[in-house]
């Protein structure tokens, strides 16, 4: 297994996702971050016909991925972001990881959002 923080990431993440089907081809994960410990997941799978089913990932086996990431990464050792969306094209064989420094309802599901967001999260990276 590689040793890169970013490939452990998206390996603790994938590992650890719960509700996704097993013929996902891409996944869109925001990581809740407290303090630079991971407080929360949430996201979605996207099947290769679009369908984009509700996941998370136990935040439990993602935290010492995701304090080992953001250790490897000097911009944050002083101010840790408050979330991360972490983007998987398992078929394009690309990822994406993209901090929120302030705003931690950016990437949120609310009642306002929930028809929305699982196709704002949407990876693009083909």
């Amino acid at each position: 297994m590689s040793t890169d923080p970013s490939t452990t990431l998206l390996h603790a993440i994938v590992d650890h996702m719960r509700g996704a089907p097993d013929d996902w081809s891409a996944i869109a994960i925001v990581v809740a971050l407290r303090g630079g410990r991971v407080g929360g997941t949430h996201g979605f799978a996207y099947a290769a016909d679009g369908t984009a089913t509700p996941v998370a990932s136990r935040p439990s086996g993602v935290d010492p991925a995701a304090q080992a990431y953001l250790a490897s990464r000097p911009e944050h050792a002083a101010q840790p972001p408050v979330a991360m969306l972490v983007q998987l094209d398992r078929d394009a064989g690309a990822y994406e990881i993209t901090f929120e420094d302030a705003d931690a309802s950016r990437w949120a599901v609310t009642p306002a959002t929930v028809g929305t967001m699982g196709e704002t999260l949407r990876p693009h990276l083909g």
